[in-house]
C-alpha cells in the first residue's frame, strides 16, 4: 500500500461517519416515515373538554394519503381538536387509497379515508373488493378532484369539457378521433382505486361517448403521486386523482397535461372521501367514535372556512403530507382553478365555495338538496350510496 492510499484510524472513522450520515439522510429523504411525529405547541395548549380517561380507546391510530383532501386531519392534528375532545391520534401517512383501506381491513388503522364507494363494495364483496365490515363515520369533503389528460389529446383536439359549453357530440367526436388511432393496448386512463368514484367517473365518460369501457379500454390503479411520472413515461392518456395532482400536469408547472373536467362537473355535489371505521370499532367504543366524529367535524368546518383556505393550503404543503408547493396546493382548497392548456387562452375559474366542499354547502346545492336545517357537506346520504352501487354493478 502506498502512502496515498494508507488511512489513519482517525481518517478511516471521519470518512466511515460521514458516509453513514449521508446515507441516513438520503434514507430519510426517500425512505423515512414522513408522518407527523409530535403535537404542535398550538394543540398541546388546547385543553380537553372530555377526560381522555372517561374514553374506551384514547389513544388512535389514523391514516391519510397525500392528497388534499388530507387536509381536515392535517388540521385536527394542527389545531389539537383531536386532543380537545380526549384522543391522543396518531397519523400515519399511506402510500396509496389501497393500503389506507386495507390498513382499516386489518386493523392496523383505527380510522382512515377512503374514496367514495369503497366502503359500500367492502361490506357487500362487490366487483372482487375485500369482503369487509366497513362503516362510513361521515364524508371528509366532496369534490376536489378532477381528470387529467395528456398533450398528445390536447394535439389531437380535445379541449376542457367546458369548453364545449355542454356539446356532448363534439366532445365524442374529438374522443372517437385521438382513441381510434391508438392500439387498444395504449387505450388506457387510470384512477386512484378500484371499484371506486373515480372509476365509476371514468366508467361514465368513456360509456357516454359510446364506448364500452369494459371491453375497449384498461383501467389501470395508480397511487397519486406517481400518476405524472407514469403519464410522463406514456402508461396511460389520462387520470382522475385528488389534487393537487391534476393541477400539478399543467402547462406552467410539469406541462405533460391539461384538466379535462373537474369531478363536479360530471356530479355536483358528489361525496369525495368518507371517514371509514370497522362496524366493531363503534360497538366496542362508542364514546371515543363520538369524539372523533366530533373532532373530524370540527376541522372540516375549519377547512370550510375562507378566512382559514390560505392556512389550509399552506399546511397540506408541508413535507408530512402532500409535500408540493403551496401554489399546487392552493388551487383545488382556495378554488382559483386553472385548467391549463397548450394555447393562450386562459381557463382559470373561481369557485371558492365549491371547488373543495368542507363542510358548509353553496346556496343552490342545499337547495337541491332541500334546504334542510343542519345539512352540511359531512352528512351521508343514503341515496349517494345508491347510485354509487348502481354504478358497481354497471
Amino acid at each position: 500500500m502506498t502512502d496515498r492510499n494508507r488511512w489513519t484510524r482517525r481518517e478511516f472513522l471521519t470518512v466511515a461517519g460521514a458516509s453513514l450520515a449521508g446515507a441516513a439522510l438520503f434514507s430519510l429523504n426517500v425512505d423515512g416515515n414522513r408522518s407527523p411525529s409530535a403535537l404542535t405547541a398550538e394543540a398541546r395548549a388546547v385543553e380537553p373538554v372530555i377526560n381522555p380517561k372517561t374514553l374506551e380507546k384514547p389513544n388512535l391510530v389514523i391514516g391519510y394519503v397525500p392528497v388534499n383532501d388530507c387536509a381536515p386531519f392535517a388540521i385536527a392534528w394542527k389545531k389539537g381538536f383531536c386532543r380537545k375532545y380526549g384522543l391522543n391520534v396518531k397519523l400515519n401517512r399511506e402510500a396509496s387509497w389501497a393500503t389506507s383501506r386495507d390498513g382499516g381491513i386489518f386493523g392496523r388503522l383505527d380510522a382512515l379515508p377512503v374514496v367514495s364507494g369503497a366502503v359500500t363494495n367492502a361490506r357487500t364483496g362487490a366487483e372482487g373488493a375485500r369482503h369487509a365490515p366497513l362503516c362510513a363515520a361521515m364524508t371528509i369533503h366532496r369534490h376536489g378532484n378532477a381528470i387529467t389528460m395528456n398533450r398528445a389529446m390536447w394535439e389531437s383536439g380535445l379541449r376542457p369539457w367546458q369548453d364545449y359549453n355542454g356539446n356532448l357530440e363534439a366532445f365524442s367526436q374529438d374522443f372517437h378521433r385521438y382513441f381510434s388511432s391508438l392500439p387498444c393496448e395504449k387505450r388506457i386512463m387510470a384512477v386512484v382505486l378500484s371499484s371506486a368514484i373515480y372509476e365509476y367517473f371514468v366508467r361514465y365518460l368513456i360509456a357516454a361517448v359510446g364506448i364500452n369501457p369494459l371491453e375497449e379500454f384498461r383501467i389501470m390503479v395508480v397511487p397519486p403521486p406517481q400518476m405524472l411520472v407514469n403519464m410522463r413515461i406514456g402508461a396511460m392518456q389520462a387520470y382522475m386523482v385528488a389534487e393537487p395532482w391534476n393541477t400539478r400536469a399543467i402547462k406552467g408547472n410539469e406541462g405533460i397535461g391539461f384538466t379535462f373536467a373537474q369531478g363536479r362537473e360530471i356530479w355536483r355535489g358528489h361525496p369525495d372521501r368518507v371517514l371509514a371505521v370497522q362496524d366493531s370499532f363503534i360497538e366496542e367504543n362508542p364514546k371515543t367514535y363520538r369524539s372523533l366524529v366530533k373532532a373530524m367535524i370540527e376541522a372540516c368546518r375549519y377547512c370550510s372556512d375562507p378566512n382559514h383556505r390560505q392556512e389550509v393550503a399552506q399546511l397540506v404543503s408541508e413535507r408530512s403530507f402532500t409535500g408540493a408547493k403551496p401554489k399546487l396546493t392552493r388551487p383545488g382548497i382556495t378554488g382559483l382553478y386553472n385548467y391549463g392548456g397548450f394555447d393562450d387562452r386562459q381557463r382559470i375559474v373561481n369557485k371558492p365555495d365549491e371547488t373543495t366542499i368542507f363542510f358548509n354547502l353553496p346556496s343552490d346545492l342545499a337547495a337541491a338538496e332541500g334546504n334542510i336545517a343542519g345539512n352540511h357537506s359531512t352528512f351521508l346520504w343514503q341515496s349517494q350510496s345508491l347510485w354509487l352501487m348502481t354504478q358497481s354493478a354497471r
